[in-house]
């Protein structure tokens, strides 16, 4: 399995070249409601950004985040709309009874387009067939974090203290079948470790949990572990994006240190139900893209551990159908089912 993402690798050239243009967007004072390529006005009413997750988590952060900037720039309320459940199917099942006008958008992670048609043998969303990209927005590198406990101080020491150790390391995720465990257990599989996986009911259970030593080791989003890591109550190691955080500049990735190309990182994304006309898709994508490029939108999400990407609809689909054929291997290589 090739562990890294050209899809992902693509927009993050896009998120280098982003700070000119968002500084050509701010300059030019756009915050006024903006046309669509056609010449009909777009907005001309307030937009409902739905998110299959409760309040607080990843793409919700970056759903406020966003729904703020882009209020600011169209002149339109911007309204989150929380809908959690059925793997993403209680947010899909909103928006599709609503027409295609682009009024109503998802925003999630790529997890209900990239794992779930792997993991679920039925959906109540055609993950094909009943959306389509508009853009990514942020991206949110997990750290591999360890216990205190565990006598190693890089990933290199890590791994052959696994190795050393085969089944008697515990490492901790948010549920079968999530990003965290995915991510794992990848990593595992290219450098053959054998560890035994602790699932718990979302990061809120995992992070405690390695603080107090039930598990050693787990993936979790620096914000998340930040104020432990100060305390010196776990130890950073490594990260899984395709490139330094600039947060963490001083931790190494994953792919520069042991599996080349590797990037597993969770990515926050707009999508749009099928049969939305082109020329608001085109408006959307290149609206959004601009405004979390926005320094105070950037710095702002920077803050909360996610770099902004800000892509095209065709860059995203890319992205997503790569993703989906690397989170597709894993979960057979792991024989597992959620249903």
């Amino acid at each position: 399995m090739q562990p890294g993402s050209r899809g992902w690798r693509e927009l993050g050239v896009a998120m280098l070249t982003g700070c000119a243009l968002a500084c050509a967007v701010v300059s030019s004072g756009a915050r006024a409601q903006t046309t669509a390529a056609s010449g009909a006005s777009f907005p001309a009413k307030p937009v409902k950004l739905v998110v299959p997750y409760p309040a607080g988590g990843f793409p919700d952060t970056v759903a406020r985040v966003l729904a703020k900037a882009l209020t600011e720039r169209w002149g339109q309320q911007v309204i989150i709309d929380n809908r959690p459940g059925g793997n993403g199917a209680v947010a899909a099942q909103t928006i599709k009874s609503l027409p295609p006008d682009g009024y109503t958008l998802l925003v999630t992670d790529g997890s209900m387009f990239t794992i779930n048609p792997a993991l679920y043998q039925k959906l109540e969303y055609d993950h094909k067939k009943d959306f389509v990209p508009v853009s990514a927005l942020g991206k949110a590198p997990l750290f591999l974090t360890v216990h205190p406990s565990v006598p190693a101080n890089s990933l290199s020491e890590f791994i052959a203290y696994v190795k050393a150790n085969p089944g008697r390391v515990n490492y901790g995720s948010s549920g079968i079948g999530s990003t965290h465990h995915l991510n794992t257990e990848a990593m595992a599989a290219a450098l053959g470790l054998n560890m035994v996986h602790v699932p718990f009911k979302g990061m809120g259970q995992a992070v405690p949990a390695l603080v107090g030593g039930q598990v050693q080791m787990i993936f979790s989003a620096l914000p998340a572990i930040a104020g432990f890591v100060k305390d010196n109550r776990v130890k950073l190691l490594a990260q899984n994006s395709n490139k330094r955080f600039s947060q963490a500049p001083q931790i190494p990735t994953i792919g520069e240190s042991a599996i080349p190309g590797f990037d597993f990182a969770p990515t926050t994304i707009l999508m749009a139900p099928s049969g939305t006309p082109p020329a608001v898709l085109r408006q959307l994508a290149t609206d959004v893209a601009a405004a979390v490029r926005a320094p105070a939108v950037a710095e702002t999400l920077l803050n909360s551990g996610v770099e902004v990407i800000g892509s095209t609809s065709e860059e995203l689909g890319r992205a997503l159908a790569d993703d989906a054929e690397r989170f597709a291997k894993v979960v057979k290589s792991i024989n597992i089912k959620a249903d």
